[in-house]
């Protein structure tokens, strides 16, 4: 699991998202330049990317690779069908 300054890390960068987002909507609204709404929502995709490769990463330093250790073979396999289902979708 995330650490609470992990968590609080995620949470800021979730916030500015949202602002990004609503930022987008503004200038939907203000009908402002296209090129300009689009680097906008680039940024926002990029952002919502980052928060999902560190949690991604924490999920593979933490329960995939205590399932990895673990003598439990049932549990290692959903683990790694549980990342290949991510991966796939993540490459879409």
């Amino acid at each position: 699991m995330l650490s609470d300054d992990g968590k609080k890390k995620l949470n800021n960068r979730l916030r500015r998202v949202i602002g990004q987002v609503e930022a987008v909507g503004r200038m939907i609204e203000d009908e402002e330049y296209c090129v300009d709404i689009l680097m906008q929502l680039s940024a926002a995709t990029g952002a919502l990317n980052k928060v999902g490769q560190i949690i991604l990463e924490q999920h593979i330093r933490t329960c995939v690779s205590d399932a990895i250790k673990s003598e439990d073979a049932k549990d290692r396999d959903e683990k790694i069908e549980e990342l290949m289902t991510v991966f796939r979708k993540y490459g879409e």
